[in-house]
């Protein structure tokens, strides 16, 4: 019997790398690992695919399903509305697939509320100064514009107490190598040892 995957709440401040660490996990797409794909009120960008980047409802659709209590979180950013489907997660965790969800520390608090198992992954910058070089390496916005994410970094970054594990990314592959560990730990506890391994545990014990 496989055991129930788990769910994994990964935040970070803009330029710690939480994106990019999410991706090389996933990169060979292993069957017992996805990232929950969100519900959205934004029109899809050329090329994205739904049920792939998003699952596209109508506003009325969305608001629906939060009268039903549908989501584990949801929030308005910019005008569109974007949430996380708690029965999606819940029917995916119970194939024994592990869910990866890249939220900020508001959603995680929401989260959390509903499901206190989830498990806080926090990615930090190794320094403030490194965050910034890398913030301003993108060359694509202004000296105000990279005040004002810094700020708001440091705002996340205060949060990083309410989280289970932190992983600094210094070096990315060490970075990755501290999340794969992470992941990897849990499916070795007690409890999903005990539902993988029962009737082996019965037979090494049996009189």
């Amino acid at each position: 019997m496989s055991a129930r995957g788990n769910l994994f709440i990964v935040s970070a401040p803009s330029g710690a790398g939480k994106s990019s660490l999410i991706a090389a996990l996933l990169a060979n797409k292993p069957a017992d690992k996805q990232v929950s794909v969100s519900h959205t009120t934004r029109q899809p960008r050329p090329g994205e695919v739904h049920g792939q980047h998003y699952h596209y409802v109508s506003v009325e659709e969305f608001k629906a399903l939060i009268a039903e209590e549908a989501f584990f979180e949801w929030a308005e950013v910019f005008g569109n509305f974007y949430g996380t489907s708690r029965k999606v997660i819940e029917e995916t965790l119970e194939r024994g697939i592990d869910v990866f969800l890249d939220i900020d520390w508001q959603g995680a608090q929401q989260v959390k509320k509903l499901m206190p198992e989830a498990i806080g992954i926090f990615i930090l910058p190794p320094s403030r100064e490194e965050l910034e070089r890398r913030l301003t390496g993108r060359g694509q916005d202004s000296s105000e514009v990279i005040a004002s994410r810094m700020a708001q970094a440091v705002s996340e970054m205060s949060h990083y107490k309410e989280y289970d594990f932190i992983i600094v990314n210094d070096d990315f592959e060490t970075a990755l190598g501290d999340l794969s560990a992470i992941i990897r730990s849990q499916r070795l506890t007690r409890a999903s040892q005990i539902n993988t391994h029962n009737d082996m545990l019965k037979g090494l014990l049996a009189d």
